[in-house]
């Protein structure tokens, strides 16, 4: 696949870009140099290669999903202008 002038400047539109005329052929050059890397990483052999998310595979610490307050109630309710029975007061939105 190749990119043309008019390929760069209907992405630069569909993108909201604005890429001046004079730069269109430079774009087009360069996006023509990304495809063919795709290309070159196309022709690759992964027959058997099993999917990886890292190049080292390691075992991240997991930790219990346990859902607390942290314990610090007054420390967060200091921040407030206005507490009331441990909660915040907020001015009244609707009627």
């Amino acid at each position: 696949m190749t990119v043309t002038r008019d390929d760069v400047r209907k992405v630069a539109r569909l993108s909201r870009i604005a890429v001046p005329e004079e730069r269109l052929d430079e774009l087009a050059g360069e996006l023509n140099g990304i495809m063919g890397w795709i290309d070159q990483l196309n022709e690759v052999d992964v027959e058997g290669v099993e999917p990886m998310t890292s190049v080292v595979e390691t075992k991240l610490p997991m930790r219990d999903d346990v859902v607390t307050d942290g314990n610090i109630q007054d420390q967060v309710l200091a921040n407030a202008p206005r507490t009331e029975h441990g909660f915040f007061v907020v001015p009244k939105a609707v009627e």
